[in-house]
């Protein structure tokens, strides 16, 4: 976060009270862009009125220097940068560089930093035995939360949110073993054995040894596979304050150990409306069954009396077009190519709604465009990965910019508690009845 103040623009908006016709005169603090905030932290102390925003929709709820949404733009920038230029120019690692430390790195400090992510990718010994605790048929998810919230109980030594050392080895064991765990929590739910990093390979190159390699053969990853994987991580590293990072700032306020802040984030990041959106895309695809019943779905999707929806299509904060679609779009088709499918039922399913979704009249004019997870659930399905890792996948991705979400929030000498308010609307006092006297 900048150690410049942020700019005010002093008495700038004036608010009456109808009732009694009082008047109160806010402040707008201005951001480097995008929209001004009506500070309104003096509102109940003047008022005796909380504001009312269920959801946070029009809540700025802290100064973040990190990522930068326009949805009716159909913008997103990290640390300035345009998404589509670091997808197609960066990698991981030098995105998560980014993203924590705000600047892109030299080639000496990039190096340092992907050796020191490397060397840290190991778990303690003992988490494998802890694997075990679970049954084979739990959820990966479940797992995921598990684990990361007991990754304090073998690293006491970094714990202490206000020590910047604990800080910066804390967020980088997360960043590195996340995917080990993910990896594991894949291997032990079909029975393979945990299989080690190797810090000869990139991180995504890594990830997917570790999910695919067999004890028995050499592994060999796929270029293009290990290209679109480091695409998909760094499209989904971090979006702004949604749920999950939300989740891990109001966690981290109560000075919560970062461990199980970011277990408290999978936790939110497992739901449908949130990180389980690309699952849903699957089971949906699933549901309609084949490309023959796709007209039928088409209008059931547009019959507002109908429950069914399309999932993978529109996106509830970019009102125009998601700008990751596109890269994930071309990737996808990059991914289907290089590994020559052509007789997936599913997959051509999801090309033939891709294809009608950009065309169709209806889609169009309502600006129902494939976004992120729908073309994000097509790759992992030709990648051969199961729909119940998804979210895992996501969880991987997006510990990056929960872990820097988190460093800003520590340092950010205006942090308080999280304690939003409420309108109450229950029963006001009540005498206690005795049991004898109920009716």
């Amino acid at each position: 976060m900048s150690d410049a103040p942020t700019p005010v623009e002093k008495n700038a908006f004036t608010l009456k009270d109808n009732r009694n016709g009082d008047t109160y005169d806010l402040d707008i603090l201005k951001g480097t862009t995008g929209p001004d905030v009506i500070d309104v932290r003096k509102l109940y102390s003047e008022t005796g009125c909380f504001t009312y925003d269920p959801g946070f929709t029009s809540t700025g709820s802290c100064e973040s220097a990190i990522t930068f949404i326009d949805g009716e733009k159909g913008i997103l920038r990290y640390r300035g940068y345009p998404i589509d230029q670091l997808a197609e120019k960066s990698d991981f690692l030098e995105v998560c560089f980014l993203l924590i430390y705000g600047d892109l790195p030299t080639e000496e400090k990039i190096e340092r930093f992907k050796t020191r992510i490397m060397y840290h990718t190991m778990l303690h010994e003992q988490i494998n035995y802890f694997f075990r605790g679970f049954r084979r048929d739990s959820h990966p998810m479940a797992i995921m939360n598990g684990v990361v919230g007991a990754l304090s109980s073998f690293y006491h030594d970094s714990t202490d949110i206000h020590d910047p050392k604990h800080r910066f080895i804390a967020s980088t064991r997360m960043i590195a073993k996340m995917p080990t765990i993910a990896a594991s929590a894949y291997r032990y739910s079909i029975g393979m054995p945990f299989t080690y990093p190797r810090n000869d390979l990139s991180f995504s190159e890594n990830f997917l040894y570790m999910m695919f390699s067999n004890p028995c053969e050499e592994y060999i990853v796929n270029p293009i596979l290990s290209r679109a994987m480091d695409r998909i991580l760094i499209l989904h590293a971090d979006h702004e304050q949604n749920a999950s990072t939300s989740t891990v700032r109001i966690s981290g306020s109560s000075g919560a150990n970062p461990f199980a802040c970011i277990a408290a984030g999978i936790a939110s990041l497992w739901g449908p409306a949130h990180g389980g959106a690309n699952e849903a895309v699957l089971n949906m695809l699933d549901e309609i069954g084949s490309k023959d019943r796709v007209p039928e779905y088409i209008k059931k999707a547009k019959d507002k009396d109908d429950p069914f929806r399309l999932m993978g299509f529109g996106h509830r904060v970019y009102k125009n077009f998601d700008p990751r679609a596109q890269i994930m779009r071309q990737t996808a088709h990059e991914v289907l190519g290089d590994l020559g499918i052509k007789n997936d039922p599913l997959l051509d399913l999801a090309m033939e709604l891709e294809r009608i979704a950009l065309e169709d009249e209806y889609f169009v004019e309502k600006k129902l465009y494939p976004n992120v997870d729908f073309y994000s659930g097509i790759i992992y399905r030709a990648m051969g990965i199961p729909t119940s890792m998804f979210t895992v996948l996501f969880a991987v991705a997006r510990t990056v910019g929960w872990v820097a979400q988190w460093n800003e929030m520590i340092e950010d000498p205006t942090q308080k508690i999280g304690r939003p308010r409420q309108l109450y609307t229950g029963e006001v006092e009540r005498d206690f009845v005795d049991m004898k006297d109920r009716t």
